[in-house]
């Protein structure tokens, strides 16, 4: 591993194959949020096959791509699917250069390929990382509930300083600005809290996480459906590890609601 863990996050277990053009599980039963994900992978690149001239089908499939490799932890599998990822993403900016998605995800799935390499072959892809987060931040900084900031800090607080392009300051400017576009999106005060404790923020990360304890019920109600069950997954643990953290700094916080 790099240093993408918040970046490239493996949520979830699971083990795919390709046949026959098609995703299948090697587990029966499977998860459903997992069967979901392979679902949507086959008919994104049913489309993706058909809808040759189109941009968008070919960003959907790149999605596809790097939620699988989030999700899979066998690292050729994972760098199978990102190298398909980012040749969907490519072929969609030769349609759309002006396509904020498809930077995006292209950036999202070089980033998985680089997270699967254990030499300098990885670190040399940050700048190209960073190069597609910039371009979808200049053409929609909103795209992915304000998704290039929050990578891009992430990006910057990862990457190390002294060969790469690791920047605290960057790192920082990045996450608030994405709390500032997106406030509502659990993900970003939760990458942004984390920061300011990895820096020893205390009072900053202690004023986050009030912030987040009264806008976690509206997120609940705002962020449903089987979609989002990966996600609550995810924001639901990182929130028990930032509340020890807190606890342990300070005084006892008292959490908010679980998710359902």
């Amino acid at each position: 591993m790099l240093f993408f863990p918040l970046l490239c996050r493996a949520i979830v277990g699971g083990l795919f194959v390709f046949c026959g053009g098609q995703v299948m599980a090697d587990e029966d039963p499977m998860s459903a949020p997992l069967a979901r994900l392979y679902r949507i992978f086959n008919e994104a690149q049913q489309r993706f096959f058909t809808e040759t001239n189109s941009a968008e089908p070919a960003w959907e499939f790149s999605r596809a791509c790097f939620d699988l490799a989030n999700a899979v932890s066998e690292n050729s599998q994972r760098a199978n699917f990102a190298t398909n990822g980012m040749a969907a993403a490519q072929r969609a900016i030769a349609i759309e250069p002006n396509s904020a998605a498809a930077h995006y995800y292209l950036g999202m799935n070089i980033s998985q390929l680089a997270d699967t390499k254990h030499n300098l072959s990885g670190l040399r892809m940050v700048k190209d990382i960073e190069r597609e987060f910039l371009a979808a931040l200049a053409l929609d900084e909103h795209f992915d509930y304000a998704g290039p900031d929050r990578n891009l800090g992430l990006l910057y607080e990862d990457a190390p300083s002294v060969i790469s392009i690791g920047s605290r300051t960057k790192a920082r400017r990045h996450l608030e600005r994405a709390v500032e576009l997106m406030p509502d999106y659990p993900d970003n005060r939760l990458n942004l809290i984390e920061a300011y404790l990895k820096w020893d923020h205390r009072t900053e990360a202690a004023r986050e996480w009030d912030a987040l304890e009264k806008m976690w019920p509206e997120a609940q109600k705002k962020f449903t459906g089987e979609q989002w069950t990966i996600s609550w997954l995810d924001w639901n643990k990182r929130l028990g590890i930032v509340r020890k953290k807190l606890e342990k700094n300070s005084k006892v916080i008292e959490s908010p609601h679980a998710a359902p």
